[in-house]
């Protein structure tokens, strides 16, 4: 049995419990703000500016086959983007574009009418950008900032990012900085790169906490 936590990691916040910088604005947000299980790390990142699903446990096997690119766990993100993209531009992310680091590989892309999101805060300023578009788009890598470097490539850079679902685990149902527990039987999920069996409550308990503290 391992303890698998998702997360709802809000805008401008640290993937991480401990802030080493201390700018000029002070000390920035971090996972110790909105929950405070002992023991935990996080399997993988998001960038301080993007928001969503973060995964955590404090089984070191699970974090182990969760987060390495090479198990090609796909994540999927809801993107607003500047403008409004054309098939050509939809097309060339569907296909791969070329980056600084090499082609990426082929992504599942659609256009959302709505992102099903809550607002952000602070939330984008509608003068600055007056007219954007919601796409959600799928990714089995994982290279820094990859999604944000796609859509500035085909003419339309992200304003906003929420990743919702790794393998399996979505996001579902948790609000900015809200949190839940799952119990996984870890040997058999893992090597099957599958989430907690469905099923009733007493085969995959689970625990709803969070809110900034």
């Amino acid at each position: 049995m391992s303890n698998l936590y998702l997360l709802h990691k809000p805008y401008r916040m640290l993937s991480q419990f401990t802030d080493r910088e201390d700018g000029d604005k002070g000390p920035r947000a971090t996972l110790a703000d909105v929950i405070d299980v002992p023991g935990i790390y996080p399997a993988g990142r998001l960038d301080h500016d993007s928001e969503g699903l973060l995964l955590l446990s404090d089984d070191g096997e699970l974090i182990h086959r969760i987060s390495p690119p090479r198990h090609k766990q796909p994540k999927t993100y809801r993107v607003q983007v500047e403008g409004t993209p054309g098939e050509e531009a939809l097309q060339a992310l569907r296909a791969g574009v070329e980056l600084g680091d090499g082609m990426t590989l082929p992504a599942k892309v659609r256009r959302l009418a709505q992102s099903g999101l809550p607002e952000r805060d602070p939330p984008l300023d509608p003068k600055r950008h007056p007219v954007t578009t919601w796409l959600e788009l799928t990714i089995s890598e994982g290279r820094n900032r990859q999604v944000r470097r796609m859509t500035a490539h085909v003419g339309h850079p992200t304003l906003r990012l929420v990743r919702v679902a790794i393998g399996p685990w979505r996001l579902d149902g948790l609000a900015p900085g809200e949190w839940r527990r799952e119990t996984l039987h870890a040997p058999s999920a893992t090597r099957r790169t599958q989430g907690p069996r469905r099923g009733a409550h007493c085969k995959r308990p689970t625990e709803k906490r969070g809110g900034r503290r």
